[in-house]
């Protein structure tokens, strides 16, 4: 079988500590690389992954404060060495009208899912050039893509860091740097069924919601984060190596576009 490359590699990916973000590291360690898995507190990077290893290494971030970002990323490259692969998961979900989304709710999920997302990218960047070697992949949303009834913030923030992306890539391709997009749909993660009233919360979203405009899923099933977590090392891997500035949709059709 055609190899990876992944092994050995160094990679860093935020949100870690559950759903996406602790599926990629996962599947990350089981394909062979070295992980820096961060989150938000050590507390739920080990809760989930258990300690530190010579494969794994928990460490809590912020990833709205860019100096705490370009600290934790040269501590890293100067303690373990050279970071290959960077994945941001980290995100927050804003689910309100416009009309009633205040100042603090719309900077808050700005401030996670597009200045999270701009701070490590532009920290492994810096790095990435002069070796010119390396790739970044992005979780974004099917939201990017396709209006949402009560999103309109969190959609707004995930579409501006696809496009974030997508231009990053167009400016790091000429020194051999990757940049791709996965835009997950429904996935079975806490953020997904804490919108949930009852049981049936996953036989609705599968239906889809006419009176809010949301078409529902072809494939009568919701991603787990297995499925969106293999896209992700799939984009980082060689074997999507001459791939960039891709946006894929792992929604099971939901948004009927490729």
């Amino acid at each position: 079988m055609r190899s990876s490359g992944l092994e050995g590699g160094i990679a860093i990916v935020t949100g870690a500590a559950g759903g996406i973000g602790a599926a990629v590291v996962r599947l990350l360690l089981e394909e062979g690389a070295r992980v820096v898995a961060t989150d938000r507190t050590a507390e739920g990077l080990h809760e989930v992954h258990g300690g530190d290893s010579d494969a794994l290494r928990l460490m809590p971030l912020d990833v709205t404060d860019s100096s705490a970002v370009d600290a934790l990323v040269e501590e890293v490259e100067a303690d373990w060495g050279p970071i290959r692969y960077g994945v941001n998961v980290a995100g927050v979900l804003c689910n309100m009208l416009a009309v009633d989304t205040d100042d603090a709710a719309w900077r808050h999920v700005f401030a996670v899912n597009v200045d999270g997302v701009f701070h490590l990218c532009r920290a492994l960047a810096r790095r990435m050039v002069p070796r010119r070697r390396g790739v970044m992949v992005t979780v974004s949303s099917n939201a990017a893509g396709v209006p949402r009834h009560g999103m309109a913030a969190y959609a707004a923030s995930k579409a501006a860091a696809t496009m974030f992306m997508r231009s990053l890539g167009l400016e790091l391709a000429p020194h051999g740097i990757r940049c791709n997009i996965v835009a997950p749909g429904s996935t079975l993660t806490p953020m997904q069924t804490g919108m949930w009233a009852d049981e049936k919360g996953a036989e609705r979203v599968i239906a889809g919601s006419p009176e809010t405009y949301k078409a529902g899923i072809p494939l009568a099933k919701l991603a787990t984060p297995e499925d969106v977590a293999d896209a992700v090392v799939f984009l980082l891997s060689d074997r999507a190596g001459h791939i960039t500035m891709a946006d894929l949709y792992v929604d099971g059709g939901a948004t009927q576009r490729a």
